[in-house]
């Protein structure tokens, strides 16, 4: 039996009592569960004890929208909006199937990354160009394993051509480009499922229970209704996160419009029978008051990718509306293509300034402890982890983040859950453990050798970016005709406008 004590240290618990107020406490933990926690503990013959004087221990956070194959892009593009965004990062043409070696590095270079920065759990949307294969989703799912990080690994789906899945584009195309793209092999729906099924046996419950399979139908528009009925019911038998982009822009907007006959995204999923508490929508911008209602209906979670969200020129999520329903939302990075960063503590101060300027009523913003409750339980409730994670409660698994607050982001000292949203970035991270075991110290993970990872990772990028040159050459055909949809879309009059963000008529009544 392995037995650590904390002691001495602030705790933010997030639980129903403290919440996001740090409070004096001692830990136990036993065999990577909390199993004790009070106002003081005294050690026994054989504990490992830990001083917590001057830290403030936090749960782990959870990143609830990421995507590990964009850490190759990270840094490569800018100004370019979602839809013209995609042709570059994730290639309709050209594209040959990624080694799992590569895949190995990619993804521990990515997990080093979030887990520096107090990231215990990543909800990770894996998108393998062409398409993924089950050595490829090993590959993944063992590298989380390796490295020590809790994950939920998807095999992500698109199994319409990608040229059928936007408006304005397929009919002014070359015709010869859209006989190509749709040439392109794609999954029927059995094909996905059965190929989930596999997956949930070779990987659900994987190291210890920290790794787990998700179901990931990229989008409504970009997926048959069979298949997101289908996973929906699979997601159900395994007790498994299914994960949609729903609404992310404008454009999409405009889709659920020219597909589904003015019936919205979110009207569409509802109807067929494809919501349900499992469910975690990333994105949710550009949706109306009665999607929001069908989403709380539904118990659909929401990730709020707030950086990418910015950096794609995609709109602004009503937050205070979500809450108003009471729709659970957890925060994402989204990949490293779209926000160049996996790292979770600048989106929670990104979305907790962001809101800010979205209505004048001050009572209607943000506050530290939402941010923090979507940076943890609301995270863990959209990977349906929030029995097991997400709070430091006796029974839950032992994910936490210690934090110096003799550091100058610490100080003057005032309110720590203020410091640690709006004045740390993770540099004053000692330690980090999941499931009770120390993953970070002192800035260094304590699983792999990341020298030697860093090290093959540099090796690797010359053909990297070669290939990545390639195929933004092969993809710029597309460029053109995506640039006009874009604008046609934008352009269309819809009943909200989610790039001003405005998100009550307050300011209207005064003027």
């Amino acid at each position: 039996m392995s037995t650590t004590v904390i002691r001495g240290a602030h705790v933010i618990t997030m639980d129903a009592t403290t919440g996001a107020t740090p409070v004096r406490r001692d830990l136990r933990i036993v065999d990577g569960r909390f199993a004790e926690i009070a106002t003081e503990i005294v050690p026994r013959d054989g504990d490992e004890v830990i001083d917590g004087a001057g830290m403030l221990v936090t749960p782990g956070f959870v990143n609830a929208h990421t995507h590990s194959w964009e850490y190759l892009y990270k840094g490569r593009y800018d100004n370019l909006p979602l839809e013209l965004w995609m042709l570059y990062s994730y290639p309709i043409l050209g594209g040959a199937r990624l080694d799992p070696d590569v895949i190995t590095l990619r993804t521990l270079m990515f997990a080093m990354e979030s887990m520096k920065n107090g990231v215990t759990t990543l909800i990770d949307d894996v998108l393998e160009t062409p398409g993924q294969d089950l050595d490829q989703l090993a590959a993944v799912a063992d590298a989380y394993e390796a490295i020590g990080i809790r994950a939920n690994v998807s095999g992500h789906i698109i199994n319409r051509p990608f040229v059928d899945t936007l408006p304005f584009v397929a009919d002014r195309l070359p015709a010869e480009l859209v006989q190509e793209v749709r040439r392109q092999p794609t999954l029927s729906a059995q094909e996905y499922l059965d190929y989930s099924r596999t997956a949930f046996a070779e990987h659900h419950g994987a190291g210890d229970g920290r790794i787990r399979y998700m179901l990931a139908p990229s989008g409504p528009q970009r997926v048959t209704d069979d298949l997101l009925v289908g996973a929906n019911a699979l997601a159900a038998e395994f007790d498994a996160e299914v994960h949609i982009h729903v609404l992310e822009t404008k454009m999409q907007a405009v889709t659920g419009d020219e597909l589904y006959g003015g019936r919205t995204l979110v009207q569409h999923l509802d109807e067929i029978g494809a919501l349900s508490p499992r469910t975690t929508f990333a994105h949710g911008i550009w949706v109306t008051d009665e999607d929001i209602d069908r989403i709380a209906r539904a118990e659909v979670s929401v990730s709020h990718n707030a950086i990418s969200n910015l950096k794609l020129g995609s709109g602004v999520l009503p937050w205070r509306r979500y809450h108003d329903a009471g729709v659970n939302l957890g925060l994402g990075t989204d990949g490293c293509s779209s926000s160049d960063t996996p790292r979770l503590m600048e989106v929670m101060k990104t979305a907790a300034l962001l809101h800010k300027v979205t209505e004048p009523d001050y009572e209607r913003w943000p506050t530290v402890p939402e941010v923090l409750h979507a940076a943890t339980l609301g995270g863990a409730r959209s990977g349906v982890l929030d029995g097991s994670v997400g709070s430091i409660e006796v029974g839950k698994q032992a994910d936490l983040v210690m934090f110096d607050t003799e550091t100058p982001a610490f100080l003057p000292t005032n309110r720590l859950e203020n410091h640690l949203v709006y004045s740390e970035n993770g540099s004053s991270i000692v330690r980090v453990m999941v499931d009770g075991v120390v993953t970070v110290e002192n800035g260094r993970l304590t699983q792999i050798d990341e020298d030697a990872v860093i090290a093959a990772f540099r090796a690797i990028m010359p053909r990297i970016r070669e290939e990545q040159d390639r195929l933004d050459a092969v993809n710029a055909a597309f460029a053109p005709v995506f640039a006009g949809a874009y604008r046609e879309a934008s352009a269309r009059p819809l009943p909200i406008n989610r790039w001003t963000g405005s998100e009550s008529a307050w300011l209207h009544q005064l003027v």
